[in-house]
């Protein structure tokens, strides 16, 4: 009997110490969890005073970069820490440099449109559906064009309410327009031809050869030489040689288009474009974020069009 109670008492304080090796084993676990989410509270709100942070700089930027004194080049567009890495830059572009799709589409300028999708890759059928497809978006009436689409196409795809039957109030909303899901398979970067926020026409100060090429019709080569010309003797864009051109029939002229003989192309274009583009971006110990305005008039009486905020990566 004696030995059946020193072995009951025996088991009682193994049972008695593996419950409190459970007990100290949950509490650890507790801690650790709690641990984890005062850290995780931590970082958040590291995180979220260094995005503030990344935002005001970013500010910055937008307030120096909207200055009518500060050029494209102005070392004040860029001022980070070496050390911390703190700081912001700003860039100044024209948007002026890319064709204004609503100015098109309204124009129905329809030999701009097959041309260039005849260029990206769609056969002159299909570049006429989707030319038709673009002047259905945005024209008033319930009227397909031959190849278009209006309301009823849309309806028979499950999406309600469209077209819109106005211009387009953003690049996405060009998406949404029947077939260019294909036109975006063929041209993944179509969205760097196309603003919705220019004067309407191309600005042969800012534009690339290639979009001239396009709207006037002629080999990239020929149409070099235009911005060869705004660069000056030295080539490099934003010097004091720089000689942009003052009327668009000087460049024109040495494009070999004739006003008088093509004046849909030579409507096409423009000089000194006064709608800008200003992007800042902050940074604060790897927080990003970037502000984007569009502004009208910068230099005069200057007016803001849109403006957005997004977190870099």
């Amino acid at each position: 009997m004696k030995f059946f109670g020193q072995s009951k008492r025996k088991h009682n304080q193994g049972s008695a110490l593996i419950a409190v090796l459970w007990l100290i084993a949950i509490l650890a676990m507790a801690s650790m969890a709690a641990i984890r989410v005062v850290m995780f509270d931590v970082d958040l709100a590291t995180s979220q005073v260094h995005g503030f942070r990344a935002r005001q700089l970013a500010e910055m930027g937008i307030a120096i970069a909207s200055n009518p004194a500060v050029k494209r080049t102005d070392p004040l567009l860029k001022q980070i820490d070496e050390a911390s890495g703190e700081g912001f830059e700003a860039k100044l572009t024209s948007e002026g440099e890319k064709f204004n799709i609503n100015a098109l589409v309204l124009k129905q300028d329809e030999d701009f449109f097959k041309s260039t999708f005849i260029k990206w890759g769609l056969t002159l059928d299909e570049a006429e559906a989707m030319t038709d497809a673009l002047i259905d978006w945005v024209d008033t009436n319930d009227e397909a064009g031959l190849n278009g689409a209006e309301s009823q196409w849309y309806l028979d795809q499950g999406r309600l309410n469209q077209p819109f039957n106005r211009p387009f109030y953003s690049l996405d909303e060009v998406r949404l327009v029947k077939g260019m899901d294909y036109v975006e398979a063929l041209k993944p970067d179509w969205r760097n031809w196309f603003t919705i926020w220019s004067s309407g026409q191309l600005d042969l100060n800012e534009a690339s050869a290639e979009l001239i090429a396009a709207a006037a019709d002629i080999p990239v080569e020929e149409a070099a030489v235009i911005p060869e010309t705004v660069r000056g003797p030295d080539g490099i864009r934003d010097t004091d040689d720089d000689a942009p051109f003052q009327q668009v029939e000087q460049a024109l002229t040495l494009l070999g288009v004739d006003a008088t003989m093509s004046p849909q192309v030579a409507g096409r274009f423009t000089v000194n474009d006064a709608t800008q583009r200003i992007e800042s971006i902050g940074t604060v110990n790897g927080a990003k974020r970037k502000i984007t305005v569009i502004v009208r008039n910068r230099t005069g009486r200057p007016a803001v069009l849109d403006r957005t905020e997004e977190v870099m990566p």
